[in-house]
């Protein structure tokens, strides 16, 4: 195994430099606004402040497979928050979120306005406010529930462990490497094992647990996190993979994969999102042509 040069921990830690990798510039100790910045509003009652990484993901496929059910009150207004460009320290950013990450929520149906964030608390919220993805009889909500919060808890050490010791890290060290890939791959036996009888996470139906899980877990074995697939060895994951390729195939999943993604190929991305025909208008590779 690959050692690094030892380090000595002080008795108390000072902020004298950047982290290193990727997303070094983004990341700070402290909470809290850095520059005045009002969020802009569009002509809908629910407001996303938003990006697509899987977090942002999860609520734009929420919102979107809402509107497939014909729940039009779920009509939204996306906008990006570039948080490589550090939106996500603006003071009306942070008047919405406090924990300065993406997703948030305004929903200016009621009054005063209902800000809700994290994107767990988002698809409950939403799950809720429209009667839909989540099953009203105990033990099959509570089921779900479950999975929704196993989620929360667990994503966090594939993408702020494996994620970033794989892909992001300025160095790559075995030991880190190793420690957060096991624990991966756990995970996603714990995910195999769970559909081997069943189509969806929950049981047979299609819910917020499977909307919170596909953009992590999904987007990974089809190698669309990190590409770390082959690494993962995702294959071998059969039960996972068929669940991955079935939810990859909804159209509402494949419009909400697109809204607020600044990256990849230019189709694929609508910036903002204002209205339901703006898939077909108002993707970059058209507002590039346009130009």
């Amino acid at each position: 195994m690959e050692t690094s040069s030892p380090y000595t921990p002080p008795s108390v830690w000072q902020w004298d430099t950047e982290s290193g990798g990727t997303w070094a510039s983004t990341n700070r100790p402290i909470a809290g606004p850095t520059h005045e910045k009002e969020l802009p509003v569009g002509q809908h009652p629910l407001q996303l402040y938003s990006l697509a990484p899987p977090n942002g993901q999860k609520v734009t496929i929420m919102l979107e497979e809402l509107l497939a059910l014909g729940i039009t009150a779920a009509e939204y207004d996306a906008y990006p928050i570039r948080i490589n460009k550090g939106d996500q320290f603006g003071s009306g950013f942070v008047a919405v979120n406090p924990n300065s990450k993406i997703p948030a929520l305004v929903d200016r149906s009621t009054n005063p306005p209902t800000r809700v964030f994290e994107s767990g608390s988002i698809l409950l919220y939403l799950a809720e406010k429209f009667g839909a993805l989540l099953p009203t009889e105990p033990a099959h909500r509570i089921e779900c529930l479950s999975w929704l919060f196993w989620q929360m808890g667990s994503a966090p050490y594939v993408g702020g462990g494996f994620g970033h010791f794989y892909n992001y890290a300025p160095t790559k060290i075995e030991y880190c490497i190793d420690r957060f890939t096991m624990e991966t791959k756990r995970q996603l036996d714990v995910l195999d094992r769970q559909l081997a009888d069943q189509p969806y996470v929950a049981g047979d139906a299609y819910t917020i647990a499977d909307i919170a899980i596909w953009p992590w877990y999904g987007g990974l074995v089809l190698n669309r996190l990190y590409n770390a697939a082959e690494f993962v060895d995702a294959p071998s994951y059969k039960n996972l993979m068929r669940w991955a390729e079935a939810i990859d195939a909804r159209p509402a999943v494949q419009r909400g994969r697109m809204v607020n993604r600044t990256w990849g190929p230019p189709e694929e991305q609508l910036h903002e999102r204002h209205a339901a025909g703006d898939f077909e208008t108002r993707t970059q590779d058209k507002i590039e042509a346009a130009s």
